[in-house]
């Protein structure tokens, strides 16, 4: 029964060795010498003019779920339209209602101006 095991135990291992020993080669065996230069943040080769956590407006983050979605319906689509004859009808309706689901929302989104930007 253990030597089922075997493969995935030295996949584990060999993944672990290849994932984590060239940093903690790196590590062990590089310089540690840090000064201020070497530390401060670099931006396009000038210092940062504003605060890195300031607050992002809330609709970054819905067109980026819109997007998603959108990723998603293509996702899905490219395989049912390979298969769609042989799903028939109960594919093409399921596929429709899927569709007409996405397309609600997005028109949701679109009439609480989401989408407009200032």
């Amino acid at each position: 029964m253990l030597e089922n095991y075997l493969p995935v135990l030295v996949f584990t291992a060999l993944g672990l060795f290849f994932g984590i020993g060239p940093m903690l080669i790196g590590y062990l065996l590089g310089p540690q010498n840090p000064d201020s230069e070497k530390d401060s943040p670099y931006e396009c080769g000038f210092e940062a003019f504003e605060d890195s956590r300031m607050k992002f407006d809330v609709r970054f983050y819905l067109v980026a779920i819109l997007f998603i979605i959108f990723d998603l319906e293509i996702a899905f689509l490219f395989p049912w339209a390979i298969v769609l004859e042989e799903v028939g009808t109960f594919g093409l309706l399921a596929m429709a209602a899927f569709l007409s689901l996405l397309v609600v929302g997005f028109i949701y989104e679109w009439n609480k101006g989401a989408l407009e930007w200032e």
